[in-house]
């Protein structure tokens, strides 16, 4: 059994650690540190930067909850932007969805790609071969601030934290070109980081779009290596508001998708995740404390 451990070195207090069975990549791009290994409870591993992003054991939860639930919570997206997500796994989910005619995904970091393809392929399955499918090796700020006015239904941003090359994901600049970019029922969605240890990155992030969007929430999911309780899913809509579908019209969307049985999601998952305890729901604009 390997001696060697590597430590997740987001938090200045407090740290997780696994051990490296086996060290399959490890690099520095032009954008971040990259490290791929192997570890005996939860498979591969991706880490940006000292910071655990995906790995093969629990990938599932935020891939399925970042993405089902958006694209389900809109019920007609045929155009998706994607944002960040280099190990294909989001772009994997989007299309699953059949309804979904275009799935444009741009990533700033090629390495990323390259090594997930090399080490992580079952993350993303076939979806990069998928003729749905547009990968652009390229800057996410550019892209969006180009892009014509009303061309995506949903925009998914799969990102750092707003570290490093993460930051620029959480400007208003960002925010005020995603709103203009989509449709009138458009919605974007990103993680908003775990809020025990995180809030101030939820509390920022909703802040910010509720300049530009109609309605702006979150919903919550249980990944086990995202420590620190449950991370926050972000969402913030032009249109319906996310979170106020029923049970009974979230199967019959998924079920007019092709989504089939999940591994976490489920109509029910998808309803339940909107129901915040008030240490974080707190951290949303308008929130009003129960007596």
């Amino acid at each position: 059994m390997s001696d060697i451990w590597i430590s997740e070195t987001l938090y200045g207090g407090w740290r997780q650690q696994f051990r490296v069975n086996k060290m399959l990549a490890q690099t520095k791009s032009a954008f971040q540190d990259i490290a791929v290994f192997e570890n005996e409870d939860y498979g591969r591993v991706l880490m940006l930067d000292g910071v655990v992003q995906i790995t093969g054991r629990d990938e599932f939860v935020y891939q399925e909850m970042l993405t089902h639930v958006p694209l389900l919570a809109h019920g007609a997206a045929r155009n998706v932007l994607i944002i960040g997500a280099g190990d294909g796994g989001v772009l994997r989910r989007v299309l699953q969805h059949g309804t979904v005619e275009r799935a444009v995904m741009v990533e700033i970091d090629g390495e990323v790609i390259s090594l997930s393809k090399q080490f992580l392929p079952d993350i993303a399955g076939d979806a990069w071969n998928d003729p749905r499918a547009e990968v652009i090796v390229g800057d996410g700020i550019e892209y969006v601030a180009t892009a014509p006015d009303a061309s995506f239904d949903a925009i998914i941003v799969d990102s750092t934290d707003p570290i490093g090359v993460g930051e620029v994901l959480f400007t208003d600049s960002f925010y005020r070109h995603c709103a203009r970019i989509l449709t009138d029922n458009g919605l974007i969605v990103n993680q908003c980081g775990v809020p025990f240890m995180q809030a101030d990155e939820l509390r920022d992030t909703s802040a910010r779009r509720a300049q530009f969007f109609r309605h702006v929430s979150a919903y919550v999911a249980a990944v086990p290596t995202y420590v620190g309780g449950f991370m926050t899913l972000g969402i913030a809509a032009k249109g319906d508001a996310p979170g106020t579908q029923d049970v009974a019209t979230i199967r019959e969307r998924a079920g007019k998708a092709g989504i089939g049985e999940c591994q976490y999601w489920t109509p029910e998952m998808h309803v339940a995740s909107f129901v915040l305890p008030p240490y974080i729901a707190r951290n949303l604009p308008g929130y009003t404390p129960r007596g």
